[in-house]
């Protein structure tokens, strides 16, 4: 068996400064934007008011129940509200980042798009929104969003390229034609017909794009699967009757993966491309949703705002060259001239 699942392989991975301290960083990174909704969001995280303590991002509370007029949500950025829940012995502790991705604060007294202040630490967009909130919120939606699509693809890749490596013959060459003639079809252009359809959300992006996404790397595990099929263990494992399902999966899959593994990280930023290119062109998620491709699209109509463009490139130009190097990392991890 390779150096796939060896300590090898991570010592050696590890050995290469640049991808280990881009995984670290990423890491960090997207754990920062996972807890975006505790650090950068609108409701306070939690409130002490007539000596009864409220949890706002766990629990939805009504404006009487902090002596508002109405019996409904309560809308914390309300002046009437927040003056309720700290002033007389009441108190209400805010995230750092006072914002959700798609809070409009009224007493904002600059026009839209507003430069960066201490208020807004990146401005706000031409409809009054936090650019930081956004920022975040679609840097983690885009990250989740790769993570899942280069999930399922790769799953269907694998199954594919092993099937058609382990059989061959009229079962590769079958599938070889589909893949021809799936492979000519205008993603784009389906896309753009099915968007007409159904709204557009993450979701129907995923399935869309998983749809076509797999393509490229079943031809790395094919060509993997038609090499190792031919190796003695193999032969020694027929000779067993050791089924054809146990073969592939057992023996024949881990040998295999070396492409798979190495490729992961191109595939990810591939797929934060994709989704943002879509959001870029109105194909994607709906404007009220945080997207770094959104982001994009209104720095290029906003070009006198430049921190709007200017954020969304920064981010998109960190998490693509941390994946890069990552990438770079996993490559001399799995190169097999690579020192022991």
């Amino acid at each position: 068996m390779q150096k796939i699942f060896s300590s090898q392989a991570w010592r050696a991975f590890r050995r290469h400064k640049r991808g280990r301290r881009a995984l670290l960083l990423l890491s960090v990174l997207f754990a920062a934007a996972l807890l975006a909704p505790v650090w950068s969001n609108d409701k306070p995280l939690w409130v002490k008011y007539s000596g009864r303590y409220y949890f706002p991002l766990a629990n939805t509370y009504n404006e009487t129940e902090f002596g508002g007029d109405f019996d409904t949500p309560a809308d914390y950025s309300d002046p009437l509200v927040r003056r309720n829940i700290t002033t007389g012995g009441n108190y209400a502790v805010y995230p750092p980042n006072p914002y959700d991705a798609d809070t409009l604060n009224g007493a904002d007294t600059q026009p839209d798009p507003a430069r960066p202040s201490e208020h807004h630490w990146l401005g706000t967009d031409d409809r009054g929104r936090d650019v930081l909130a956004r920022l975040v919120y679609g840097f983690r939606d885009s990250l989740l969003f790769a993570l899942a699509l280069t999930f399922i693809t790769t799953v269907i890749g694998v199954a594919a390229g092993a099937v058609q490596g382990y059989f061959g013959g009229r079962v590769d060459l079958l599938m070889q034609r589909f893949l021809e003639i799936w492979g000519g079809l205008p993603e784009l252009y389906l896309l753009i017909i099915l968007s007409s359809f159904f709204n557009p959300g993450l979701l129907v992006l995923l399935v869309i794009l998983s749809l076509f996404g797999w393509m490229g790397l079943s031809d790395y595990v094919r060509a993997e699967f038609l090499k190792n099929r031919q190796a003695d263990y193999v032969a020694a494992a027929k000779s067993m009757g050791v089924s054809d399902g146990r073969i592939m999966w057992r023996h024949i899959l881990p040998n295999s993966l070396t492409p798979v593994l190495a490729f992961l990280p191109f595939r990810i930023s591939g797929a934060v491309l994709a989704l943002t290119g879509l959001d870029f062109l109105g194909l994607g998620v709906p404007d009220s949703q945080a997207s770094l491709g959104e982001l994009l699209a209104q720095g290029k109509d906003n070009l006198d705002a430049w921190w709007i463009g200017l954020s969304a490139v920064g981010a998109l130009t960190v998490m693509l060259l941390l994946l890069v190097m990552i990438g770079e990392g996993l490559r001399h991890a799995f190169d097999v001239r690579a020192e022991s």
